[in-house]
């Protein structure tokens, strides 16, 4: 990698935000009150992509019906959000594991131990998607705030290659990642309030539209019942709560009822629901 592949200075993320200049002069409220004012405008910069993401939950959840599975990829804050985001499906959604799965530059000890340098090799997310078995049915999200990350490029080469879909999601506009990917997602959220630290608006950003990515997902495929998580797994006691307090909604049973509708069913709050409903 060249020296002029490593200036950074012309990204929007990079660059020194002059709402924000003296956060080290002023007190700890005015701080705290100047990132405030700079973490307001992500919502609305993710508002302006959602015809982009929209577009991309079309495009990945028949794949997934028909036997694919959603995979993440990204390096430092971006791979983590990613691993975060799809760790989060089996439980609240009641799909497999390995529907949406999360991969990180650097593996597995990366999600708790900054590995920067991992994410350099261009070579290693091709090398990433190979071990964890992916194929044309799948689908690739690459996550990166810069939007040239070497790592998360080369995987999506790799699944476009394949045949794949990929989609791209990134704070800078005009960055290389939108020429890698068939769905570009790039909110302008601007300079951070910290000069270059994506884990703060870019990864506000960032988490936004993966939640609604598996969210609009899982709503295509039916894991939903208007805002019900209808196939959730009450696998600790506050989902057993959930579950049976959605069995009261959906069935207008008592607490009693429900308990003894989902013990018969296993668990599965959508089954005990329908076992209710044929009972009538």
């Amino acid at each position: 990698m060249t020296q002029d592949n490593l200036n950074l200075g012309h990204l929007i993320s990079e660059q020194i935000n002059e709402k924000t200049r003296d956060l080290s002069r002023v007190s700890t409220l005015e701080a705290l009150q100047l990132i405030n004012d700079e973490d307001q405008k992500v919502a609305l910069a993710v508002r302006e992509v959602l015809h982009q993401v929209a577009a991309a939950v079309e495009q990945i959840a028949p794949k997934l019906e028909s036997g694919g599975r959603l995979f993440y990829i990204g390096a430092g804050t971006s791979g983590r959000l990613g691993v975060v985001d799809a760790s989060e499906c089996p439980p609240t959604f009641g799909v497999p594991h390995e529907l949406v799965q999360g991969l990180i530059a650097g593996g597995r000890e990366a999600v708790f131990t900054s590995q920067e340098g991992a994410e350099d090799v261009y070579e290693n997310g091709a090398r990433d998607l190979k071990d964890a078995g992916f194929t044309p049915n799948d689908c690739l999200v690459g996550i990166a705030a810069s939007g040239r990350t070497p790592y998360v490029l080369g995987a999506l080469d790799f699944a476009r290659g394949l045949g794949a879909f990929t989609a791209g999601i990134c704070v800078n506009p005009d960055a290389v990642m939108k020429n890698h990917c068939e769905i570009f997602i790039a909110p302008l959220v601007g300079p951070e309030a910290l000069t270059g630290s994506s884990r703060m608006k870019a990864g506000t950003a960032q988490k936004l539209i993966l939640n609604m990515i598996s969210t609009g997902v899982m709503l295509r495929l039916g894991r939903v019942e208007g805002n019900l998580m209808t196939h959730l797994r009450p696998s600790c006691g506050k989902l057993q709560d959930r579950a049976r307090r959605l069995v009261m909604e959906l069935s207008g049973v008592s607490a009693q009822a429900a308990e003894l509708a989902l013990e018969k069913a296993g668990g599965e709050a959508a089954r005990a629901v329908e076992d209710l409903k044929s009972a009538r």
